[in-house]
């Protein structure tokens, strides 16, 4: 609701509901377009893309489900324009950040070692994304936070990662690549591993008990951390050695 503008309602049955109620009672209605999705026990949210039919969903209801209990617990209005807004500030700070990044890690590093941070973010947010959409979770201004801090956070392991490879670079020079960014990794691993861990801990305690205000950030956070603490190891580090593969450094010939 927040990017496409419209009115959003939230209710809390007492008694067991099904959305099928719900869904049958609003589509015999002018209101055809309206979306029913459940986002807790007996608790569902209805969102209708005109601004100006929140009370008339909550009257049909109450006539239509009369035998049934329920509070409305949320009405949220957006108008087309300030979703549209916010929609296109989302996308803005999204290929913002990774453009820096790249640029960032191009200097600090190298072009293929920036490559390889860069799809390893895209992997990180687009499954997290992925989650969020099978199981139908909104997708508010603070999940689009929590993606970025995802992207952070990712960015610091993968960091890590890299300068271990750069450092091991140096001091071992009788090895493939491949074999260098191995024991870059296992050196790097358990550093990783408590990070994350330690991280994930503190995010379930917000998704346990947060409450509903908190659910999407710290859902995404949760699951963003779990992706990122792989991906910077084993998808950053592999398309490092892609790259060197696809197109190997130039041998610099003595004299």
């Amino acid at each position: 609701i927040d990017f496409e503008g419209g009115t959003l309602i939230q209710f809390k049955f007492e008694e067991p509901t099904t959305a099928g109620e719900i869904r049958g009672m609003i589509n015999n209605t002018a209101l055809g377009n309206a979306e029913i999705q459940k986002s807790g026990e007996n608790e569902f949210m209805v969102r209708v893309k005109d601004m100006g039919v929140g009370n008339e969903i909550v009257e049909m209801i109450k006539a239509d489900l009369s035998s049934k209990t329920f509070e409305v617990r949320r009405i949220e209005k957006v108008g087309p324009k300030i979703g549209k807004e916010l929609r296109g500030k989302a996308y803005l700070a999204v290929v913002a950040s990774l453009f820096l990044i790249l640029l960032y890690i191009s200097i600090r590093f190298e072009f293929r070692f920036a490559v390889g941070a860069v799809v390893a973010l895209f992997h990180d947010v687009l499954i997290t994304l992925g989650i969020f959409s099978i199981f139908n979770w909104e997708i508010t201004m603070p999940v689009i936070a929590a993606f970025l801090t995802i992207v952070g956070y990712s960015l610091n392991d993968t960091i890590v990662v890299y300068d271990r490879i750069r450092e091991n670079r140096h001091s071992i020079r009788n090895q493939a690549l491949a074999e260098i960014i191995n024991t870059s990794i296992n050196q790097s691993l358990s550093r990783t591993v408590i990070t994350s861990l330690t991280t994930f801990v503190v995010v379930l305690v917000l998704v346990i008990f947060g409450g509903e205000v908190l659910f999407g950030f710290s859902s995404a956070m949760l699951i963003g951390v779990v992706i990122g603490t792989y991906s910077s190891a084993f998808v950053a580090a592999p398309i490092l050695i892609w790259w060197n593969e696809k197109y190997p450094a130039p041998v610099v010939k003595k004299k």
